[in-house]
């Protein structure tokens, strides 16, 4: 992280009765006024009203006293960014990174701390400060556009939030081979000295950011057509694991921690965002991934066109799913069983509408037929683990062994393996309450 020093002089604010002041000996004839702050400072002794355009206008505009006071409440960034202001036009000490640079730079904009103003001024160094470190910088940019989200307006119209996002996304373009910046990348087993960079070395850091801010950077990659669809792939499974819950450790409402509406609200926002991105190629995902997707979906409520996409797409990949792909927690309070099986039914149901059309009359050797078995010996596979639920309901079980096409079973070993460990269940658990 780069950082600007500016100033000499040791920090002498300090407040009394809600009031900012600063040591001096000379007395104090200009009052600033902002939010619940008053600022007691000086207008000429120490360079405030020369370094600032606005402040020379309103002081013009106001009575002639020995004292004069002017109301801030629209600076942006508030009294902190003011303040930083003020202490560059005294000479303090000042350290400007990533993280205060939007502020800063909204602040100076506002006072009009200018070249037309005075000299070197602030706007001027903090320009080149964002020419020459930040937007060189890699961590550096996807800091600063995550502070962009408290000034939203004031950074798009000073051009702080697409010239970032075009730092980032030319970053993210950039042959990995090429990569010399530092960047995060915690994979277990992954030595950065050791191993070449990754392509999606990128990743993990721009998880960092708000939902919206993240869906610009992967539109703007997009729309360039010059990465894989499965790298987007993983930037959106990142993005979901760092925000989204574990949809295997979610329980059902009434023995989980009830989220505010403000928390649930956010996460149906970031799922439903992150389907709407995920690329159109087949495959870009993983079936896992997409099941997960769902499983968290359901929990969260999402709206019915992002659950109806899910169910599409994890149709289209079932074959590639494993059984424990298929295990999640039912989210539902009404239901006593442990496992969603509701959840399995209709993938298995889009994923059997969907071969019917294409597969009317499949031969014995053929891919549709293959596909259809695999797809049978995966949903017998996980009857037999969901078997073992003592509550699960027999209509449920019935439900999904008899929504598969008779062709789906070379034999029925694996069907009637899972009815018996139902079976053998059931009157174990009689025996144990009699």
């Amino acid at each position: 992280m780069k950082f600007m020093k500016l100033g000499t002089r040791p920090d002498t604010f300090y407040t009394e009765e809600a009031t900012r002041s600063v040591i001096s000996d000379v007395p104090g004839d200009l009052v600033i006024r902002i939010n619940n702050i008053s600022y007691l400072l000086h207008q000429l002794q120490f360079s405030l009203l020369p370094k600032c355009g606005l402040l020379q206008r309103l002081r013009s505009d106001s009575e002639d006293s020995n004292t004069v006071t002017i109301e801030l409440h629209d600076i942006p960034g508030g009294e902190d960014a003011f303040e930083m202001c003020a202490k560059y036009c005294y000479g303090i000490t000042i350290n400007l990174s990533a993280h205060n640079f939007v502020s800063a730079f909204c602040a100076a904009k506002f006072l009009r701390m200018t070249e037309a103003v005075e000299k070197g001024n602030f706007v001027l160094k903090l320009e080149a400060f964002f020419n020459s470190c930040i937007l060189e910088g890699w961590k550096d940019s996807v800091v600063t556009l995550q502070t962009t989200v408290k000034l939203t307006e004031w950074s798009e119209n000073l051009g702080i939030f697409r010239r970032c996002v075009d730092s980032i996304v030319e970053k993210i373009l950039t042959p990995p081979a090429q990569v010399t910046w530092s960047y995060t990348y915690t994979r277990k087993g992954f030595n950065k000295q050791q191993q070449s960079v990754p392509k999606d070395w990128w990743t993990e850091d721009i998880s960092d950011l708000d939902i919206d801010l993240f869906r610009c950077i992967i539109i703007a990659i997009k729309s360039t057509y010059m990465l894989p669809p499965q790298l987007i792939g993983e930037a959106l499974h990142v993005y979901a694991c760092r925000w989204l819950p574990d949809a295997t450790k979610i329980t059902p409402p009434e023995s989980s921690v009830s989220q505010t509406d403000d928390v649930a609200e956010n996460h149906r926002k970031i799922i439903e965002i992150i389907v709407n991105m995920i690329p159109a190629d087949k495959g870009s995902v993983s079936v896992g991934f997409l099941l997960r997707l769902l499983s968290i979906a359901n929990h969260l409520g999402a709206s019915t066109v992002t659950k109806t996409e899910l169910i599409r797409r994890s149709s289209l990949q079932l074959e590639e799913a494993t059984v424990s792909d298929l295990l999640f927690p039912t989210h539902s309070s009404s239901n006593k069983h442990y496992y969603d099986i509701d959840l399995v039914a209709a993938v298995l149901d889009s994923f059997l509408l969907l071969w019917r059309r294409t597969s009317p009359a499949p031969t014995e050797n053929s891919q549709s037929m293959r596909s259809i078995r695999k797809i049978g010996k995966l949903i017998d596979s996980y009857l037999q683990v969901v078997a073992r639920d003592i509550n699960l309901p027999v209509s449920k079980v019935l439900s999904v062994a008899e929504a598969l096409p008779d062709i789906a079973r070379k034999n029925h070993d694996d069907l009637y393996k899972g009815i018996n460990i139902y079976l053998k269940v059931k009157v174990l658990h009689a025996a144990c309450h009699k």
